[in-house]
């Protein structure tokens, strides 16, 4: 028996009395917040019993192959017996095998460093940023921009390229050398009515590099579609136009895919959608689909090769490292991840069940004036929520937080934007495992249409 099942009410007492669980007031952990206790395919179990289909990947895009996968598991213990563990200075096996796999799937694309959380990734892209500028710029092309509504990270460096207010505040001051640049969010038109928002949208982000100075700015970071700002795919030709942009005065493009990644949004990489190759790429949570920690900083042979020492310059060289980039067990979950997605054409299966549940969404928009917008690609979804159609005049968050609250009572578990944009956390979020049934889509929309019927109708 596992020993932890053996008095699940004295767990729950110590979880309720010790444990400080992310994104939750006290009052919400006091009161008991579910306790899952297993899962298999999107399926989870809590300890009273009750059954959920999880629509979130494990609550937050994490879980891309879904719960209880064997295999990964034998990969992670097969490699724990062989080499736990050795610093990422050295060799290993499955570091080298999953980077040569990982790499066959992003062309363009020649060196991948390890560590082992989204905000670590992003925090490496940073100061490859910041020591490429001290080598050829004498320090002056150091400043990022980053994009409104955008989210890099948990950590004051990542928090400082954060275009999430209300995630940023009560944590200053931050770090200088940040610049947010306009949103890219159609629906939300910061220019009313124009003839190709993408392109005065890439216009708006030249506007903030030529007030800041060319010379002073390094580097552009975004994610190809965002995700906990309101899940925003990119307008045409808006990314195309980014990279020209930065081109043009000799920025790196760093391309935030630690959601994005790995089939999220139907093709391997978010970017991909695009016909754009950037200069960096940082991945995390469905790089091993949370069955061990890993994240991934990828960059062209350009960038590596500014990184390294030259004659007089014993410092130039990357001097960086990641303690538990070292764990070989996390690149051995990685790679037999993406052998499963590879596999079972779990990328295909994005795009094909992220067409029937948008399609599902759209006929839900038909019978709930509450629903103003419904976007996204692949399995990765967003439907906006507003007062009326009209004004587009954004729900009050708590309109979105009781249709969360009424999934869950149904047995679906969905994601929303959570104190993130002031007033504008009104989106619901879903992003189900790869694996994804056409059964299970449409689970999902039937539960979620009990949800709007009962919300809508106490209103």
């Amino acid at each position: 028996m596992n020993t932890f099942e053996q008095d699940i009410d004295t767990l729950r007492t110590w979880d309720r009395t010790h444990v400080w669980h992310h994104l939750t007031t006290g009052q919400a952990a006091s009161a008991g917040v579910p306790m899952f206790v297993r899962g298999e395919g999107l399926t989870l179990w809590d300890s009273d019993g009750k059954e959920y289909l999880d629509a979130s990947a494990g609550g937050v895009w994490v879980t891309n192959v879904g719960y209880g996968r064997k295999e990964i598991a034998d990969a992670v213990y097969q490699q724990l017996m062989d080499l736990n563990y050795f610093a990422g200075s050295m060799a290993s096996k499955p570091a080298a095998a999953f980077a040569e796999k990982l790499l066959g799937k992003m062309p363009g694309m020649s060196r991948v460093y390890y560590s082992s959380s989204g905000s670590e990734a992003n925090e490496k892209a940073f100061k490859m940023v910041r020591q490429i500028a001290h080598k050829f710029h004498d320090g002056k092309k150091h400043k990022i921009l980053y994009r409104d509504r955008d989210y890099h990270g948990t950590t004051l460096a990542t928090l400082s390229a954060s275009g999430q207010a209300e995630r940023r505040e009560q944590f200053g001051p931050f770090m200088p050398g940040f610049v947010e640049f306009p949103h890219c969010c159609e629906y939300r038109s910061q220019f009313g009515d124009v003839e190709d928002y993408g392109l005065r949208a890439a216009a708006a982000m030249e506007e903030v590099i030529l007030q800041e100075g060319p010379d002073t700015v390094g580097a552009v970071i975004i994610e190809p579609i965002t995700a906990g700002g309101g899940i925003i795919p990119p307008p045409s030709s808006y990314l195309r136009q980014v990279r020209e942009i930065c081109d043009r005065y000799d920025l790196l493009l760093i391309m935030d895919e630690v959601v994005c990644g790995l089939g999220r949004t139907g093709a391997w990489f978010g970017y991909q959608h695009y016909d754009v190759v950037p200069d960096i790429v940082t991945m995390a949570k469905g790089v091993a689909s949370g069955y061990a920690a890993i994240s991934c900083t990828v960059t062209t042979e350009r960038v590596y090769e500014m990184l390294q020492e030259a004659e007089g310059d014993t410092l130039g060289y990357f001097r960086d490292i990641s303690t538990f980039g070292g764990c070989l067990a996390s690149q051995a979950a990685a790679l037999a991840n993406l052998n499963i997605i590879e596999r079972e054409g779990l990328v295909k299966n994005s795009a094909r069940q992220g067409e029937r549940l948008l399609a599902g969404f759209r006929e839900l928009a038909d019978r709930y004036a509450l629903i103003g917008d419904v976007r996204g690609k692949g399995l990765f979804l967003g439907i906006e929520l507003v007062t009326d159609r009209q004004s587009k005049q954004p729900v009050d968050e708590r309109i979105s937080m009781a249709i969360a609250a009424k999934c869950k009572e149904h047995g679906l578990l969905i994601g929303r934007t959570n104190r993130s944009l002031t007033g504008f956390n009104n989106i619901l979020n879903f992003s189900p495992a790869l694996t994804i049934t056409e059964q299970q889509v449409d689970i999902v929309i039937e539960r979620l249409d009990r949800a709007f019927h009962d919300v809508t109708e106490g209103m």
